[in-house]
């Protein structure tokens, strides 16, 4: 089993009725912390409830450790931390988490030794016993993560697991994270904590439209970025002025006036350009020294987009 990846995707596409979900998604994870990130609608949610069996793909195939994930041997094997809350919540949550761990199978003393440890890995064994619908946002957080570890799954799935947390237990969080993968652990965490997640992994899968656009650390897909020229579509008042002024910047190799876009007013200009940050910081300081409107700026590229948007510090939105 060392061969196998604990969660592969193989040319997966999934299909809501006529709406193209995800679409031919390869994807292969072997231990350690990923991060997933992508504007919202990328995919990420429907990628999720896919590999923690929510879900069947309409084609292809997702399996956890060799083993279809629709099967409930694969089930075992995940542990899953949704966004959205689904508590009972007049219940404490000692009493949820136990009863999540009767509902895995075990006896109720196992399911107590269980409950006990993983709110102690969470930091809730002093407040586990107030109502749920008193807890906050950051409480709730740490009792749906002492659930998902309490069958000692291969496989988390988080999914924005740092919401609502305040920043001292945000870095108890992510040190617990890297401690579960110290342990031979596999986790994916789904985030818009980026910078959190920067700091928490250096391994990153970014979607764009149902597709991964890119997965690799973050230096090889810079370097995929600074080896492949993105295009970028730039709105002026004055095109062709703007244009002069591009073409002296070393990391601009072309600029078209006026392209042919479907919406492109006369301004507009297609620059296509090399070495994608270092290019942004070049435009930045060029519009701030010459006092140039931007009425848009835009990666024509569907993976660019995704990925200058996490590069530079954004969720791929424009």
């Amino acid at each position: 089993m060392a061969d196998v990846p604990l969660l592969l995707f193989e040319h997966v596409s999934k299909w809501y009725g006529s709406v193209l979900a995800l679409n031919q998604v390869t994807l292969e994870l072997t231990g350690g912390i990923t991060g997933l990130v992508g504007a919202n609608g990328a995919g990420k949610s429907t990628l999720l409830r896919l590999a923690t069996g929510q879900l069947k793909p309409t084609l292809g195939r997702v399996s956890v450790c060799g083993t279809d994930a629709w099967d409930w041997r694969a089930r075992r094997l995940v542990g899953y931390c949704p966004d959205a809350d689904a508590f009972y919540e007049d219940m404490s949550g000692r009493r949820f988490v136990w009863t999540m761990a009767r509902l895995c199978g075990y006896d109720r003393a196992e399911a107590g030794r269980r409950t006990e440890a993983e709110l102690e890995r969470v930091g809730m064994s002093a407040r586990a016993d107030r109502p749920l619908r008193g807890y906050s946002k950051g409480m709730r957080q740490r009792i749906k993560l002492a659930q998902a570890l309490l069958h000692e799954p291969r496989l988390l799935i988080l999914d924005e697991p740092l919401s609502g947390i305040d920043p001292v237990g945000r870095q108890e969080m992510l040190d617990l994270f890297q401690a579960l993968a110290g342990q031979g652990k596999c986790l994916l965490i789904s985030s818009h904590e980026l910078e959190a997640l920067e700091r928490l992994t250096n391994h990153v899968a970014i979607m764009a439209r149902g597709r991964v656009a890119a997965v690799g650390t973050l230096q090889q897909i810079r370097d995929l970025l600074d080896d492949h020229p993105v295009s970028v579509r730039v709105d002026v008042d004055d095109a062709r002025a703007v244009a002069r002024l591009l073409l002296d910047v070393p990391e601009v190799l072309s600029v078209d006036v006026s392209p042919k876009l479907p919406d492109a007013p006369a301004g507009a200009l297609v620059v296509r350009a090399r070495h994608p940050r270092r290019f942004f910081e070049a435009l930045g300081k060029l519009v701030a020294e010459r006092g140039i409107e931007v009425r848009r700026l835009e990666p024509l590229d569907e993976s660019a987009h995704a990925i200058l948007g996490y590069l530079l510090g954004g969720s791929g939105k424009t």
